[in-house]
C-alpha cells in the first residue's frame, strides 16, 4: 500500500527553502495540488511524478513509492 504521507515528507525535504508556489509553477500544477501532495492527501499522476523528479534532479522512484 502506498504511504502518501511518507511521499509528502520526502517532497517537503526536497523543496527546502523554495516556496510551494515556485515548485508548483515549475512543474505545471496548481499550488493547491502541490500542497496536497506534500500533506499526503493526494498522490500525483505518473507524468507529474516524472516532472517532480526532473525538477529536483532525483528519480521519481526515489521520491514516490512506485
Amino acid at each position: 500500500m502506498i504511504d502518501y504521507k511518507e511521499n509528502g515528507v520526502r517532497l517537503m525535504k526536497l523543496r527546502g527553502d523554495k516556496t510551494i508556489k515556485e515548485v508548483a509553477e515549475a512543474i505545471n500544477v496548481s499550488p493547491g495540488a502541490y500542497c496536497m501532495y506534500e500533506s499526503g492527501k493526494r498522490n500525483p499522476r505518473d507524468e507529474v511524478k516524472i516532472r517532480i523528479g526532473k525538477y529536483f534532479g532525483v528519480p521519481a522512484a526515489e521520491i514516490f513509492q512506485l
